[in-house]
């Protein structure tokens, strides 16, 4: 499997994901916060000749598919070829509050930003006018000044991040791969995520080798036992935020904690973080994170993928040097 890591330096975006290749990892991603995801790709295409780079992810809605089409024949030009486009939806507050924009129909409206992008690449290929008319998206003009034409290196993959299966089930039907949120235990993704893939890719009339998941995984771990129990402590903080989100519920769903879900996001409401971490318990921690000491993480990640990831990311949120981490990376794709 193809092991990738976060690009966290943002005004060194360059030489980060040049580091990164070297150390053998096999992709680079960039994430919507506190700045655009993009910029740093554009540098990052330009020092790298074999790690892939994406956006792991950059908020759909709060762009429209021309735009994203547009960046994303650049992205893919300037990389010869290295680039997926990761697009996420982000909650309602967000999209509404934050950037200003409609929200309706998540997974529907996903649904046609896919297909919208998809048709503006073939109008840059064939050159004629893109002809996509649907509920939230309407795209029907192109004049030769504006069309870049055909992308030497052809369309870059659209990648999709999801959990609930509505949305999961969207990506498998239109999207080229799938990104697994950190949020998941192995029960979540045999019991909601893999059966929702398979229906989309069964719509799509679609095998499983015309689509590739990618798996981010939590990971709580260390050298000492100290460090290990500091780790397990930030790691269930990540998890009760997470675990506040309403859209996220499905995963405690499955265990039977459903009743957690409004706990959390009452004390996040309230501004109580610290008791929201006393609510995860070590069997919540261990059921979604990855814990045990370094030299077992390897053996972990195989044991919870098994051979349905075709890449995986480790996330460790209290760790934002990838370097320790490279070793682990090339024991899972062999470059070691």
């Amino acid at each position: 499997m193809k092991v990738d890591t976060a690009m966290n330096d943002y005004a060194r975006a360059g030489e980060d994901a040049k580091r990164l290749e070297d150390a053998g990892y096999d992709g680079g991603f960039t994430f919507e916060g506190p700045h655009d995801p993009f910029f740093p790709l554009v540098l990052a295409s330009q020092t790298t000749e074999r790690i892939e780079l994406y956006t792991a992810i950059a908020i759909a809605f709060a762009r429209n598919p021309m735009i994203l089409a547009n960046i994303g024949w650049d992205l893919q030009s300037l990389s010869k070829g290295r680039f997926l486009l990761g697009l996420g939806s982000q909650i309602r507050p967000h999209i509404e509050k934050r950037f200003s924009m409609p929200w309706s129909k998540p997974a529907a409206r996903m649904r046609e930003m896919v297909l919208a992008i998809k048709e503006i690449w073939r109008c840059f290929r064939d050159g004629d006018r893109p002809d996509f008319r649907g509920e939230f998206y309407r795209h029907t003009l192109m004049t030769p000044m504006f069309n870049p034409g055909e992308n030497p290196y052809g369309d870059p993959p659209i990648l999709v991040a999801g959990v609930g299966p509505r949305m999961t089930e969207t990506a498998g039907e239109v999207a080229d791969g799938f990104f697994v949120h950190p949020f998941h235990t192995a029960k979540s993704l045999e019991d909601v995520t893999f059966p929702a893939i398979g229906r989309g890719l069964a719509k799509s009339g679609r095998q499983d080798s015309d689509f590739q998941i990618s798996v981010q995984l939590m990971i709580a771990s260390g050298d000492s036992e100290a460090e290990i129990e500091n780790t397990r402590r930030l790691t269930k903080q990540q998890i009760a935020f997470y675990g506040s989100t309403p859209a996220y519920a499905v995963v405690l769903e499955a265990h039977g904690w459903g009743d957690l879900q409004p706990e959390l996001n009452a004390l996040s409401k309230r501004g109580q973080w610290g008791e929201m971490t006393e609510l995860v318990s070590d069997e919540i921690l261990e059921a979604i994170a990855i814990c045990c000491p370094m030299d077992q993480v390897a053996d972990r990640v195989r044991a919870r993928c098994g051979n349905r990831a075709d890449r995986v990311s480790l996330v460790a949120h209290w760790a934002q040097d990838p370097e320790p981490w490279a070793e682990i990376a090339r024991e899972l794709n062999g470059r070691s």
